[in-house]
């Protein structure tokens, strides 16, 4: 297939065997899908218009997509950044046309994300024409992983499904398992956190090296439906660094840091559950994670001398690694806030 522009192909992601039970879905960058399949139908319903500026606040890879989205679709685009941002990210944004700021560094997560936030609001005074993605919050986002899904039907037809992934804004867990149900309610789906996170209450927990920010969240979510996870865990970074050495040093997979927390959560939900096959998220390549966790390589524990700590609400969850029967609970009351 000759694919009319690179974001068509980036998006597709490999299926990649790690063992009987275990099977990987290596994504490029793997929000193309969403950040293409929601351009697409903004455009298509006249939201937008061809030439107008979409704006979001990314901690990365989000910002990867919507540019190549907006360079799809002739749409300008304008990022505000998170600090962690590497630098091989911020240059291919300003050179696909992207317009780039970043917050000014901060003590936390929580702050840094408040800060950006209330940066794109600022922006949409000055320049109401702007239109904010929301990807936090727009649940147009689910859209492009209707095809993901689809496409795993067709590989697994009749394979008792577990998919495992990162929260993040919801979008891509929630998206593929929602459609996979329509076909069997069976589908079970395993949520990956880190600590810190408000998501799934693990707010009180601190992890002074936790860079996992596109799995977590310190502002509450609207994409995030509670109700699909059967099962979530908490991990914290060596843990998921760990995850990501084992995953390169095993099966030769470069992969990101949320691919590493889901790799050691399914081994282990594998060994639990060996009747089932895991399906593991793999969000993105592991480049930008070079110098913060694969230059540390030695200090990674051996993930099979690790195991989480089983808790029956959030209020027991105890780092550096937890589990717990979620059971498809909605979000519980008083969780929620004003959509940031």
């Amino acid at each position: 297939m000759i694919h009319p522009h690179i974001a068509d192909a980036l998006k597709v992601p490999d299926l990649v065997r790690l063992t009987d039970g275990l099977v990987l879905l290596r994504f490029e960058s793997m929000k193309i899908y969403s950040a293409l399949a929601a351009v697409r139908h903004l455009l298509e319903r006249g939201t937008v218009r061809p030439g107008q500026t979409l704006i979001d606040s990314s901690s990365g890879i989000y910002a990867y997509a919507l540019a190549l989205a907006c360079h799809r679709y002739g749409m300008r685009c304008h990022i505000v950044a998170s600090t962690t941002v590497d630098a091989t990210t911020l240059a291919q944004l300003e050179i696909l046309g992207s317009t780039v700021e970043q917050v000014r560094p901060s003590r936390n997560l929580k702050l840094d994300q408040e800060l950006r936030v209330r940066r794109v609001r600022e922006i949409l005074a000055e320049r109401p024409g702007h239109h904010w993605m929301r990807q936090y919050h727009d649940d147009v986002h689910y859209l492009g992983y209707q095809e993901v899904a689809d496409r795993i039907a067709a590989e697994f037809p009749a394979a008792p499904l577990t998919v495992v992934g990162g929260v993040g804004s919801g979008a891509s867990t929630g998206g593929i398992v929602e459609r996979l149900r329509t076909r069997g309610p069976s589908v079970r789906l395993v949520g990956v956190q880190p600590f810190g996170s408000v998501t799934f209450g693990s707010q009180d927990h601190h992890d002074p090296e936790a860079i996992i920010a596109g799995i977590g969240s310190s502002i509450v979510f609207d994409n995030v439906r509670h109700h699909l996870y059967d099962t979530m865990h908490w991990l914290d970074f060596t843990h998921a660094m760990s995850g990501a050495v084992a995953l390169l040093r095993e099966h030769a997979v470069f992969a990101g840091l949320s691919t590493g927390a889901g790799y050691l959560t399914a081994t282990y939900e594998a060994r639990r559950h060996p009747d089932r096959l895991h399906l593991v998220i793999g969000a993105d390549t592991g480049h930008r994670y070079v110098e913060r966790v694969f230059a540390r390589h030695t200090e990674a524990l051996d993930p099979t001398a690790l195991k989480p700590v089983e808790v029956r609400s959030p209020e027991e969850m105890t780092m550096p690694w937890s589990r717990m029967a979620w059971q498809r609970t909605p979000c519980p009351a008083g969780w929620k806030e004003p959509a940031a």
